[in-house]
């Protein structure tokens, strides 16, 4: 007796696999750091959401739920993917939040927070420094292949959310943890020029003091930006440290799922 191989509902079955994919890969790929920023084309944005979907639907493809009969079942299934996509490149790009709101400090306590321009990664007007920390970041994340462990994360994310299922409670206490963990190595990179400028404001309150008539903010305010400057040079090595940490932080809980 011959087994007769329906080839139509193979396809389908794979079809389904790889879209289901897309969603979740899709919208990962709006927001993860890399990816999702707003100088990328979204035409390549898209192949390479396609090409990475193809090839994760088809290896996950036994750990997802076989066609729904019902459209709006099929419906549901996508929304919940593309919330799930949606959190896991959320989660990844607090690192640039991070690195951007240390920059935001730095500024503002060196005294150049007056100075804006034009950001890149948010598309909207930032902090010199700001831009410069939100750059280096990404810089690292490429030159250390922080982009293969995007992608290995989106691979494990299956195993740690699966497809189907919307842990709400589990994945807002996840997000409240890792922004804590943001804002502290956010903090701990703006530490030394916030001692820095702690310092600078003590020395021109005892010269204000000491000289009333002394312009004292016309004299120390150039100093103190330079001398910023130079402790954010000498401290980049640790910055750099910090910022791949939270980024390796951000991608643990999928491999520990």
């Amino acid at each position: 007796m011959t087994t007769v191989f329906d080839l139509t509902a193979a396809l389908q079955v794979e079809l389904f696999a790889v879209l289901l994919t897309f969603a979740r890969v899709g919208a990962a790929f709006m927001v993860l750091p890399g990816f999702g920023e707003p100088y990328v084309l979204s035409r390549t944005r898209l192949l390479m959401a396609l090409g990475t979907s193809v090839v994760l639907g088809l290896a996950a493809g036994p750990a997802l739920p076989p066609p729904p009969p019902e459209v709006a079942d099929f419906v549901r299934l996508v929304v919940i993917e593309v919330v799930m996509g949606l959190f896991i490149g959320a989660t990844v790009r607090l690192v640039l939040i991070g690195a951007h709101f240390a920059g935001a400090v730095i500024a503002m306590q060196s005294g150049l927070a007056s100075a804006a321009f034009f950001d890149p990664a948010e598309g909207t007007q930032g902090s010199g420094i700001g831009n410069f920390l939100t750059v280096l970041t990404l810089a690292l994340i490429f030159v250390t292949d922080g982009h293969h462990l995007a992608l290995l994360g989106l691979r494990e994310s299956y195993a740690a959310l699966p497809a189907g299922g919307l842990p709400a409670a589990d994945m807002a206490e996840l997000f409240a943890r890792l922004s804590a963990d943001a804002i502290f190595a956010a903090f701990r990179i703006a530490t030394p020029i916030l001692l820095v400028g702690v310092l600078s404001n003590l020395v021109m309150g005892v010269l204000n003091r000491l000289m009333p008539t002394f312009q004292v903010m016309f004299v120390v305010m150039p100093l103190q930006i330079a001398l910023s400057f130079g402790v954010l040079m000498l401290s980049l090595g640790v910055t750099a440290t910090l910022v791949l940490g939270l980024y390796e932080t951000s991608l643990s809980w999928l491999a520990a799922g």
